[in-house]
């Protein structure tokens, strides 16, 4: 039997071919969980070209990709900052399965206007993203948390930070700020909520392999950072939503309140 069998994921930020969400969406459903993607409804004219040559649907894309596991899915379109979403998110998710059992908050504001120097940043990007990466976090947590709450029973939540949640870098303080706090509220989470049975941790991927990276091209920039690391190369959306979802097994139950460095040795403090 599968060692998630009869548990059901919610993965926010899901709808990517290329990202961490879609493959940790993937392996929860290899895992033998039922799984709830959520997207915010992208214009397909904005797909990058490999998804469009694949005729990629978003989070529709990935549910199909669950149902392959011969899991169930439920792909929702869903604002993180908006609380009407939110709720619903969690009715549909309980009506639909029954259940919640594990929540991945992912989302992000995507990159680019928020990499400037800060006399160039915009504080309208520096509130979205706050708004999306923060507040977002909080208000599924809150939500998610009360669903267990009423259910009588634990959980798993996995925050995705960065590898700037630990290391501050130039031109990147919106980026950074959010990162950094939500490894605070990691701390803060699994403190106040260890002993409700909800273990709580952070992941902080360094370059991954993704969309987001898109905007740095594939060539030298890209090689440089590869080079950079102590393994030798960048990683990969697998290896990543890999170790997102088998920090929500029991195998890592005694893995709790950590913001866990997964980047090649780029950073290696805690």
């Amino acid at each position: 039997m599968p060692e998630l069998d009869g548990k059901v994921a919610i993965v926010t930020g899901a709808g990517r071919l290329r990202g961490i969400g879609r493959a940790a969406a993937v392996e929860f459903a290899r895992l033998g969980a039922d799984v709830v993607v959520t997207g915010t409804g992208r214009n397909p004219d904005s797909f990058p070209p490999d998804e469009k040559a694949v005729g990629w649907r978003d989070i529709e894309s990935v549910a199909d990709q669950i149902r392959e596991h011969g899991r169930r899915a439920l792909p929702l379109i869903v604002d993180v900052t908006n609380r009407e979403h939110i709720q619903n998110m969690i009715d549909r998710t309980v009506e639909e399965f029954g259940r919640v059992d594990i929540l991945i908050n992912n989302a992000a504001f995507a990159r680019g206007p928020d990499r400037v120097p800060i006399l160039d940043l915009d504080p309208d990007i520096l509130q979205r993203v706050v708004d999306i990466k923060i507040t977002g976090s909080f208000l599924c947590t809150k939500a998610f948390v009360q669903a267990l709450k009423d259910q009588g029973h634990g959980g798993k939540i996995v925050n995705i930070s960065s590898s700037a949640g630990k290391r501050g870098s130039a031109n990147t303080l919106a980026y950074n700020a959010g990162n950094f706090a939500l490894v605070g509220m990691t701390q803060s989470m699994a403190r106040e909520l260890g002993p409700m049975g909800v273990n709580v941790n952070c992941v902080c991927p360094g370059a991954v392999d993704t969309h987001r990276m898109d905007d740095l091209g594939r060539e030298e920039r890209w090689s440089d950072m590869a080079t950079n690391t102590p393994i030798g190369r960048n990683g990969t959306d697998e290896e990543t939503g890999n170790f997102v979802a088998y920090l929500c097994t029991e195998a890592a139950s005694w893995i709790h309140g950590q913001s866990i460095n997964i980047n090649g040795g780029t950073i290696m403090e805690h």
